[in-house]
């Protein structure tokens, strides 16, 4: 049952909360991937993302400065300053400038919609994150920093790397629960409709 979660446009795999008896309780999110094309479009790093997304603009502006001058005749004489004319550099079928162009929009694609892990816990929608994966997807690089991996391993599920703790303002806490508990009954009010559901044969 997908959670969705304050304070950001994501939903959780799974969620959970545990009580504690003098004061508000603690979450949990777990994020379950079967394949490692799924894990990865999740996992951008976004400071060194950043980081190369600008080395690739500013490789970009050095290369269109250049091919302005070998290509004078690029220019859309549209505006009434020469300098404000833009410039079609496609037209000349550059490959270099057409791979990094390339690069460009994948890297602001990955940047800009790949970076659930980063996002969750910078966040800090729970206290503490779990990536739960079978054995043979396991690669440590590839566990987001601070998450907690849990592998699957002959029907049984194996802490291989513990989660850093995560500190949470007691309003986010008790907002997951709340999303935690609408998940919890609407999918039990389903089921209640439903009889056949809730009553399976063993």
């Amino acid at each position: 049952m997908e959670v969705s979660l304050p304070k950001c446009r994501y939903r959780a795999d799974v969620a959970a909360y545990r009580p504690h008896p003098s004061q508000i309780g603690s979450t949990a999110i777990f994020e379950c991937k079967q394949v490692l094309c799924d894990l990865r479009r999740d996992n951008c790093r976004t400071d060194a993302e950043r980081q190369r997304l600008k080395a690739i603009c500013k490789r970009r502006l050095i290369l269109e400065a250049r091919l302005r001058e070998h290509y004078p005749s690029l220019r859309s004489a549209e505006s009434l300053f020469p300098e404000f004319d833009s410039q079609n550099f496609a037209a000349i079928g550059h490959r270099g400038y057409s791979r990094l162009l390339r690069e460009l929009r994948a890297l602001q694609n990955r940047l800009y919609d790949c970076a659930k892990f980063d996002k969750l816990t910078r966040y800090r929608c729970a206290n503490l994150f779990f990536l739960v994966l079978p054995e043979e997807l396991f690669r440590d690089p590839e566990i987001p920093a601070g998450w907690g991996a849990l592998v699957e391993s002959n029907g049984t599920l194996i802490l291989v790397r513990k989660p850093i703790w995560h500190e949470t303002t007691e309003e986010n806490r008790m907002r997951l629960l709340h999303r935690i508990a609408v998940v919890g009954t609407r999918s039990l009010n389903q089921k209640l409709h439903n009889p056949g559901g809730l009553l399976q044969r063993p």
